[in-house]
Order: C-alpha cells, then sequence, then structure tokens
C-alpha cells in the first residue's frame, strides 16, 4: 500500500470510518446516561485512527460482541475491538492485543466453590454472554460443568440470579458491579483467563491495510495514549497489552 488513498480506499470504502463498538464490555465502552453518546477506550482510538486517515468516523453500536464480530465479519464495519480467539479469526485479521483483561467466576457466598479449578464439575451450571469471549473459551475447557447462555454479557449475572445457578463468568470489573446491584454473593479468588483486546478489521480489506492497522496499535501502545484512555476513564483492572 503505497498511498493514503489507498489507505482511504481500505479501511473507509463507504467514505467514512464504520467503527463496529461493543457495549457488553464496560472497560471498553459505555453509553453516557444522559446523552446516549458511546464513550470509552474503544472509541478513542477509534477516533483517532479515523483522524490518522483523514477521514469521518461512524460508530456501529451493537450490545454484544457475537454481533460486533458479525458486522466486521460481513463488512457491515471496516474496523472493530474484539477479543482474540480462533473462531473469530475466520475473516477478521486482529492486531496484537492493546489491551489485558482478567475473566472471573461468581458465586452465591454459601457456594462450596473457593477456587476456579473447582468450577468444571458435574451439576455445576456456569452463566457467560452468548457469543463473548469468555463463552469461547470455557465451550473449549469445560469438559464436566453445564454452559448457560445469558443474551448478554451485562445481563449474565440477571440470568445467573434469577435462574439460581451455581457460576457466572465474565469481565471481572463487570461482576464487581453487578454484586452492587445483588447481596449475597462472591468472586472466586484468581482469575480463570486474560481476555486480549485487540483490533480487527476484515482479511478482504488486503495484507497492507492490516498491517497498517496493527502498526497503529503498537503505536497507541508504545506514545501512551491506551494507558491514558484507560485512566481517563477510570478503568481499573485492565493493564496496557505488551509491545508485540
Amino acid at each position: 500500500m503505497t498511498s493514503s488513498t489507498d489507505l482511504r480506499k481500505a479501511f473507509a470504502p463507504t467514505g467514512k470510518l464504520r467503527a463496529s463498538i461493543n457495549l457488553g464490555n464496560p472497560i471498553l465502552a459505555n453509553k453516557n446516561p444522559q446523552t446516549g453518546e458511546p464513550f470509552g477506550v474503544s472509541i478513542d482510538l477509534a477516533r483517532a485512527f479515523a483522524e490518522r486517515l483523514g477521514v469521518d468516523i461512524e460508530l456501529v453500536v451493537f450490545d454484544a460482541a457475537g454481533k460486533s464480530v458479525e458486522a466486521v465479519r460481513g463488512e457491515q464495519a471496516d474496523i472493530g475491538f474484539f477479543a482474540i480467539d480462533p473462531l473469530r479469526g475466520e475473516g477478521i485479521a486482529f492486531t496484537s492485543p492493546y489491551v489485558l483483561i482478567e475473566g472471573s467466576y461468581l458465586v452465591p457466598e454459601k457456594s462450596p466453590i473457593h477456587s476456579n479449578e473447582e468450577v468444571d464439575r458435574q451439576g455445576i451450571r456456569v452463566t457467560v454472554g452468548k457469543g463473548s469471549a469468555y463463552d469461547l473459551f470455557l465451550t473449549r475447557e469445560l469438559k464436566l460443568a453445564e454452559i448457560v447462555r445469558a443474551p448478554t454479557s451485562p445481563t449474565v449475572v440477571d440470568v445467573f440470579v434469577e435462574q439460581m445457578l451455581e457460576v457466572a463468568a465474565g469481565v471481572k470489573q463487570q461482576l464487581e458491579a453487578d454484586m452492587n446491584r445483588f447481596s449475597g454473593y462472591r468472586l472466586l479468588p484468581g482469575r480463570f483467563m486474560v481476555i486480549q483486546q485487540a483490533m480487527g478489521t476484515p482479511k478482504s480489506r488486503g495484507s497492507d491495510a492490516s498491517t497498517y492497522l496493527a502498526k497503529f496499535v503498537e503505536e497507541m501502545k508504545a506514545s501512551g495514549f491506551v494507558a491514558e484512555a484507560l485512566h481517563r476513564h477510570g478503568i481499573q483492572g485492565a493493564s496496557v497489552a505488551p509491545a508485540a
């Protein structure tokens, strides 16, 4: 890819950069309750990338990770922000991660489960957000426990409480926030996975485009942009991924 015109054509064929935003992960994106406008680390990165290309941005907002993935895979969006997973790699070129997030388990206070290793047992039902990174991961990893899928990640604990299930799985910060809504629950110590959050673009846009996006992510990490965005939005429990 030799010119900025080529880059704009690859990333913004409609004239605007369409960025797929997943509101199901509160570490990366949220919605302003007064204005309804999305904000967060992923939005900051999307705007910076559009500015780099010299094009306007259009935010394509979804309530679940699976929908956000499909928008990019189906080229209804030009870039997106996802947890890296082998299944999602079909049709999407991922960058290296820019943020690392912990996945945790939530159980009732009186639960006999006290460690992550005790979750995968017969009779244990684990609630996950349908199509989320931890849904994909736990579907591969859990051999004995049953997976119950909530419609979205933010509704995991609602389903978990309503159906009186044994375990809820999700982003640690989301589970901690839900504990303020529901009493009588506790987080298991440690984490069951580290979620690698990356940017992605349709593979059909070509290797030059994916290489350019990957270099952009590395620059945003190295310059302190990602760290500053996490700090500005008051995000704790997530860390900037190391350089690729």
